[in-house]
């Protein structure tokens, strides 16, 4: 595959109902990399995936470099190729195939860990204990990791209180070159499908969120994004990366939502989802896995740093494709 400079004249940009999308014929070319799409239906297997770029007919699931992901809208079919949405190769795709390219990715100096909930608020409840205190415990932990890479770390509470979620959020832009880790954990008594770890980032604008079941271009909600939706996203991937293959549970992958923590932080802001029943020790309930603080820990952020993909002279957002 030619590996030339590809610019605005080559994105082949296909009006369906007033909305933009491209082929992915188009996007594997532009990367040089390339794509399959499976049938409609079908799950996509992290494990089986052969190609850098998996779409699944129909669905908002895709693999990205080994990470399952979803994407803003379905892909869809027509006149026989598969389109992607403008919205999702500018905010999905590129941070995830091209992380190194995102603006200040490197430049970190402090994490602010966010034990979700405190005081009154439990959170989720299972037979091992209140969600509140597996945050708290899990961040405490990471928190001396983190300090002896060398990193500034600022916790958002650090005993068995509520702190507002608007306050949650000041105290990290307040912090300088800071990013943002709110910890959480799935399950209930009540809910045994409420399991796996996943990774949320904040939704993009004009895009539904993971968990909508509206998820065509005309059901938009126009609610403002943040400057930082490709940090956040390529944070989102790094502790994914870390987190694949050490903890036995199903992966749900990266994905979006408007919580409040990630609406109102202005730096890049991921909320971890983690798996309760694996993590913690049948003999001290509070004691959560270690492995699961040292994978997060030493993700914090990736440095800047060269992949496979080719070096393109023009990147997708000069070759104007961003919404």
């Amino acid at each position: 595959m030619s590996h030339r400079a590809f610019g605005a004249a080559d994105w082949q940009i296909i009006k369906v109902n007033g909305h933009d999308y491209l082929t992915i014929e188009n996007i594997s070319k532009f990367y040089g990399l390339p794509a399959e799409v499976t049938s409609s239906g079908d799950k996509v297997q992290t494990e089986t995936v052969k190609n850098p770029l998996e779409f699944v007919g129909g669905s908002r699931e895709v693999v990205i470099n080994g990470a399952r992901s979803w994407l803003c809208f379905p892909l869809i079919e027509q006149d026989g190729k598969f389109l992607v949405s403008r919205t999702d190769v500018a905010k999905t795709i590129e941070p995830l195939v091209r992380p190194h390219r995102v603006p200040n990715v490197g430049n970190v100096e402090t994490v602010v860990l966010d034990p979700g909930h405190g005081g009154h608020d439990k959170g989720a409840v299972c037979r091992y204990g209140s969600e509140k205190d597996f945050a708290l415990d899990v961040a405490r932990k990471l928190c001396a990791l983190l300090q002896t890479k060398g990193l500034r770390v600022i916790m958002t509470r650090e005993g068995d209180y509520f702190v507002p979620l608007d306050v949650r959020a000041q105290i990290a832009n307040a912090a300088r070159n800071s990013i943002f880790v709110s910890i959480h954990f799935n399950a209930t008594n009540d809910d045994p499908d409420a399991t796996g770890f996943e990774i949320f980032s904040f939704t993009p604008r004009g895009a539904p969120s993971t968990s909508d079941n509206a998820v065509t271009p005309t059901s938009l909600s126009m609610q403002a994004g943040t400057v930082v939706d490709n940090q956040s996203l390529a944070l989102s991937a790094c502790i994914y990366h870390s987190l694949l293959g050490h903890i036995p549970e199903f992966d749900r992958g990266i994905k979006r939502a408007r919580f409040a923590v990630l609406r109102l932080t202005r730096v890049p802001a991921v909320l971890v989802e983690a798996p309760t029943e694996p993590v913690i020790r049948e003999g001290d309930l509070k004691e959560a896995d270690l492995s699961l603080i040292n994978l997060i820990g030493k993700s914090a952020f990736p440095s800047p740093q060269q992949t496979s993909t080719p070096s393109q002279r023009v990147s997708i957002e000069s070759a104007p494709i961003v919404p």
